[in-house]
């Protein structure tokens, strides 16, 4: 038996199942439970799953992008353990433990359009240069009513220290996290037992709405899965106290959206900092750093907000970014430059919507660093002022647009795997498909009076 199988069980005894966990294309968690008694063997063997459910859209269908699914059998891949990722489900009404996996394909190599392995493949090009990525995610995610409000719209929740259900905004507000505090409390204590490291909590724009920062990683990959595990965690705790917890990127359409922001220092193999300038306020390898990002955004967008909602996000004056645009300590700017002595200086990628899944969010960040690193890209001047006046005409805002720019993109296919954007474009095109093709209640108000 697998050495950490035995301590597992050592510890936790009274485990009857264990989730096995995969992150799909679009982030939403999936996977088999198996009884603990096969744990061992599952360690030991592996199991397998159809390759293509890293190819279906967000509700679970497959398209058969690319001939993979239907036209190709749907051939199944091996799904191995990644060590250190068995961990106990604290949420759970009966004893269960979970276990991330990975795959390969029948010939023993990384599944090519695994998330998790398209963001190792982007990791390796960074680190062949000699640097060391440092890396932290900020998720901000609403807490929703069970109970929907009429029209089956979402509601905020009624606050568990007032009894009453919050309609305004009090950014930083304490009252809203102490209102909390018992759930807030569960999710960092589930994730410190799930070795999910967390940092600060802060009440958001919106009434419901949170941010838990994830701490700074050394390893790229290990954040990435915190990332993924920690959406868990947080909707696993809301469930359990009796509400539910969506990082949609815009649930309400008149409240601020829910981003995911993505922080990257960068190290050289003597434990050096090469984005700090020393005495000036950024060296070369960070500003050739932000211009690639940059460059690369228009084409990145399709990952960034990988939904329809996800581009509703996207307005003037809200601090979400809509422009291709740095800037020191400024929230308006697409790569924010945050307030810090030299040796902590690192980006602060804004664009990505709670909803991106983190493995490629990363992926097309990192691409975009590689990229401006080593072809010396200028990103220009920093922004002084609003860079969120109106959006920039060159960046996709819109969802089928963001494919177009994809599909046509020359670079990002050198980091991602030169199948991987067209897949993932196919996939999402279907699913667009589909939801184009739904009624909204919206249209028979609009439509049944003009006939």
């Amino acid at each position: 038996m697998h050495p950490e199988v035995a301590e597992f069980l050592r510890s936790y005894p009274d485990t009857l199942a264990i989730d096995l966990l995969l992150a799909d294309l679009s982030g939403v968690i999936r996977g088999k439970r198996y009884p603990v008694e096969d744990l061992a063997q599952v360690w030991q063997s592996g199991v397998s799953f159809p390759a293509s459910v890293f190819l279906l859209d967000t509700c679970g269908r497959s398209h058969d992008p690319g001939g993979k699914g239907f036209s190709d059998g749907d051939p199944d891949a091996i799904a191995h353990p990644l060590p250190g990722s068995l961990k106990p489900v604290p949420w759970a009404k009966r004893p269960l433990g979970q276990l991330l996996l990975t795959f390969k394909d029948s010939t023993g190599r990384p599944l090519a359009f695994e998330p998790r392995n398209v963001l190792a493949r982007t990791l390796e090009k960074v680190t062949e240069l000699g640097f060391k990525p440092v890396v932290a995610f900020e998720l901000e995610f609403y807490l929703l009513d069970r109970e929907r409000a009429e029209g089956h719209l979402p509601q905020p929740p009624l606050s568990p220290l007032t009894g009453k259900r919050e309609a305004g905004t009090q950014v930083y507000g304490m009252d809203q996290v102490d209102g909390f505090e018992d759930l807030l409390e569960d999710i960092t204590q589930a994730c410190d037992l799930q070795g999910i490291p967390t940092g600060a909590i802060t009440a958001e724009y919106a009434p419901g709405q949170f941010e838990i920062n994830l701490r700074h990683e050394a390893e790229p990959l290990a954040a990435a899965d915190h990332c993924v595990l920690f959406k868990r965690v947080v909707r696993g705790v809301a469930r359990k106290h009796g509400y539910q917890a969506t990082f949609m990127a815009q649930p309400y359409p008149q409240e601020a959206g829910s981003g995911l922001h993505l922080h990257v220092s960068l190290y050289d193999a003597a434990g050096n900092n090469v984005f700090d300038g020393g005495a000036e306020p950024a060296s070369d390898t960070l500003r050739y750093a932000i211009g690639g990002i940059l460059e690369l955004l228009p084409e990145s967008m399709a990952f960034l907000a990988p939904n329809v909602n996800s581009y509703r996000r996207f307005e003037p004056n809200i601090f979400v970014p809509v422009s291709r645009s740095w800037g020191f300590e400024n929230r308006s700017v697409a790569m924010r430059v945050p307030i810090g002595d030299g040796k902590s200086r690192r980006i602060e990628a804004r664009v990505a919507g709670a909803d991106a899944n983190p493995y490629l969010a990363l992926a097309t960040t990192l691409a975009g660093l590689h990229h401006g690193i080593v072809k010396r890209i200028d990103p220009g001047p920093p922004h002084a002022g609003n860079a969120g006046e109106k959006l920039d005409p060159d960046l996709p805002m819109r969802p089928r647009r963001a494919l177009e720019q994809l599909v046509a993109s020359r670079v990002l296919p050198e980091y991602l795997g030169e199948d991987y954007p067209r897949l993932y474009a196919a996939c999402k095109e279907a699913e667009y498909d589909e939801f184009d093709w739904l009624i909204s209640p919206q249209e028979y108000d609009w439509y049944l009076q003009a006939d």
